[in-house]
């Protein structure tokens, strides 16, 4: 008789709940039973009720400021691998930290680091997660990671809008590859925003590299925040001669007064992925699910099949 590969549980962190439900309809699993309790001084336990011994479990949570995000994440790994789970995977739709990959000045920490030493000694036996702020965040783990990349979602929208001289830009220098990797997908052109910093999430000036004139720009990012970059971008190419401006941006934190500043922008188009839940709704701002693609590639993880598939950048 051949063995049987018994399905894996899947388990949801509260700030992601909505995704990870989403995420077990299209696995064609239920959702796992957890529970937390709460002291009034904001403590929490995580509990897990039903067995998870010798199974391979999925716990699914973007670890997005607050810090209590990722604190329910490692305290989540450490009740399964407690309670003897044989496969832990962090299944972290946002990896949050990201954007401290670095020392860019002296006595600062590296904080995505920190946080991938956290998840390993909390338990987890692997970790999934989409469009990481810095491709070399795969490096500060010793598990394996599969980095997801939002395009297989983004580049079918996009062909679908049928818009003719499309341009591809990036908000910065920094984001110029992905930019690069966007416009050969949709054989088109790229510019490139150059921009300088007074202090963080404010910016003091801002270049274009390249021409817009007459063309339909689509702005391409990892993250948009305080959205100040994108707007103030997308003001720049529309007076730069832009026929329209749209920007497609994988995880919206949208923190602040962001909301108020795409709806007051020349931005005619914000298009994102639920990997963060919204804070709120808005006309300018399109949300695709990245359900179906965590449930695929969390099928081929349990069933040792091949994922390349899913990187089409």
């Amino acid at each position: 008789m051949a063995y049987q590969v018994p399905e894996p549980k899947i388990f949801a962190c509260t700030q992601s709940a909505e995704l990870a439900a989403k995420i077990a309809k299209s696995y064609g699993a239920e959702l796992g039973n957890v529970i937390f309790s709460r002291y009034s001084d904001g403590e929490f336990q995580p509990s897990f009720e039903e067995s998870v011994r010798g199974a391979r479990i999925f716990i699914i949570g973007s670890t997005n400021p607050s810090s209590e995000h990722l604190m329910e994440m490692l305290l989540m790994l450490d009740a399964a691998k407690r309670a003897s789970a044989r496969h832990i995977t962090a299944v972290m739709p946002y990896f949050g930290w990201a954007r401290q990959d670095r020392k860019d000045k002296p006595r600062v920490p590296i904080a995505a680091k920190l946080v991938a030493k956290m998840l390993e000694a909390a338990g987890a036996t692997r970790i999934i997660t989409m469009d990481l702020h810095a491709d070399q965040i795969q490096g500060f783990f010793e598990k394996p990671v599969d980095h997801l990349f939002a395009s297989t979602m983004f580049l079918p929208y996009l062909k679908s809008l049928n818009l003719d001289n499309l341009t591809i830009a990036s908000p910065d220098m920094g984001g110029s590859k992905r930019a690069y990797a966007y416009s050969k997908a949709l054989e088109s052109d790229v510019v490139i925003c150059y921009k300088q910093r007074a202090v963080a999430n404010v910016i003091s000036h801002m270049e274009l590299i390249g021409d817009v004139k007459d063309k339909n720009v689509v702005l391409v990012d990892d993250m948009v925040d305080t959205a100040g970059t994108l707007t103030k971008a997308a003001d720049l190419m529309m007076e730069k001669g832009a026929l329209s401006v749209r920007a497609i941006t994988t995880h919206a934190l949208l923190s602040g007064d962001a909301y108020e500043k795409i709806e007051n922008s020349q931005l005619l188009e914000l298009i994102v992925t639920d990997s963060i839940p919204a804070r709120r709704k808005s006309d300018k701002v399109k949300i695709l699910s990245c359900a179906e693609l965590f449930a695929d590639v969390m099928h081929r993880v349990h069933h040792n099949t091949s994922i390349a598939s899913k990187f089409l950048m």
